[in-house]
């Protein structure tokens, strides 16, 4: 298995042990070489901070808890409303009204108790982003505002933390995965120099959006984290990866780090 791509200051101590009970539980995932029970284990030491509990943030976090990632924390200062249930499966009809990390936590309890949910009931801001980042060791960027998405690749990189960003329009989603600390890999102001003039993008309430593209991309984003953490495949660096739903077409566009 290749060496985790993780920072130094992620934890490489001793992996933890896993129970019989979770050796049952994460047995499809055990089988297989490339994860193994070293890989699993590295899962269980793995904090991961998702930020959004919606659309990306939803089948980002059910899935990093059913693979036995340790430790969840989200990020989202929004309350559950009926028009997010189209596609934020986190929610359910009896949260409407509840916080969403709340609401979320409580899915991800009942689907996995072995991963710990620290819950965050705030927007990121300039102000809070490298306390919040500083606690994980990968961070994935589930948010719907542009300012969100230029403000968490500078804080990453600074705290040399993995950011797997991804972005959803009506049809169609992209993702890539940031580790410019590292190998001279390239930025995400490589790929975006500037963020969009404000109010150029319309918002999913004004352009709507299909409930089930979020999953595919929430997935991807899920999987990525899950090669950044055991080590295994070729994570999305250098590549930003574009998804077509209504031509149910995958691209893959590469970048390098521009000279300044």
């Amino acid at each position: 298995m290749p060496e985790t791509p993780l920072p130094d200051g992620a934890p490489q101590s001793a992996e933890p042990d896993l129970s019989a009970e979770e050796i049952a539980r994460y047995a499809r995932h055990i089988v297989l070489p490339e994860v193994g029970g070293p890989g699993q284990k590295r899962f269980k030491r793995t904090r991961v901070l998702i930020v959004g509990a919606g659309g990306l943030g939803s089948p980002v976090a059910l899935y990093l808890a059913a693979a036995g990632i340790g430790r969840l924390g989200l990020v989202d200062d929004d309350v559950v409303s009926l028009s997010n249930l189209q596609r934020q499966i986190i929610h359910a009809s009896a949260d409407l009204g509840m916080a969403k990390v709340e609401s979320a936590q409580r899915a991800l309890s009942r689907i996995n108790p072995h991963v710990a949910v620290d819950t965050h009931g705030t927007r990121l801001t300039q102000e809070n982003a490298s306390d919040l980042v500083a606690g994980y060791d990968i961070v994935v960027d589930g948010s719907d505002n542009s300012a969100t998405r230029f403000l968490l690749p500078d804080i990453c990189e600074a705290a040399q933390k993995p950011l797997v960003t991804g972005a959803v329009g009506r049809f169609d989603g992209s993702v890539t995965t940031l580790l410019p600390f590292k190998d001279d890999n390239p930025r995400y102001r490589d790929l975006f120099p500037k963020p969009p003039p404000e109010g150029l993008l319309p918002s999913c309430a004004e352009a709507g959006i299909l409930g089930a593209l979020t999953g595919v991309v929430g997935s991807i984003q899920a999987l990525e984290v899950m090669k950044l953490a055991a080590g295994f495949g070729e994570p999305l660096i250098g590549r930003l990866l574009l998804y077509d739903a209504l031509s149910q077409r995958f691209e893959t566009i590469t970048y390098k780090r521009r000279k300044r």
